[in-house]
């Protein structure tokens, strides 16, 4: 029978593997802890926000010749079987709308199509 990857592990291969050339990936926590006194202490961006996130670097316009601009990129990452929950899709929607990259991915190549990161650029 065969293992199914887990989230874990399809993230980390995600990170590191599209983390060179033009763009940079960092993993996002989220969630909320109590310190030592027993008080709620929220970590990460917001809830339904993706699992990693960064930029990626593109050239411009013409008019802007050797400019280069970052744009926030966010990956939701998903083993075979997961799903997508509805906060993190509005995530996913709010990034794009902005002009983001952002999206899906359930394996690396995945990750490396939403980033249009091909074999030569890595």
């Amino acid at each position: 029978m065969e293992q199914m990857t887990s989230e874990q592990t399809i993230q980390q291969h995600i990170r590191l593997a599209c983390s060179i050339g033009t763009c940079r990936l960092f993993r996002n926590n989220t969630g909320t802890l109590r310190d030592i006194n027993g008080r709620p202490v929220s970590f990460g961006l917001c809830k339904g926000s993706a699992d990693l996130i960064g930029w990626t670097t593109r050239t411009i316009t013409p008019e802007m010749v050797g400019q280069q601009v970052a744009i926030f990129t966010s990956i939701e990452v998903k083993a075979a079987t997961g799903r997508i929950r509805p906060e993190q899709q509005q995530w996913l929607n709010a990034v794009q709308a902005a002009g983001g990259i952002a999206g899906v991915a359930r394996s690396v190549g995945e990750a490396m199509g939403l980033l249009s990161i091909t074999t030569e650029e890595r």
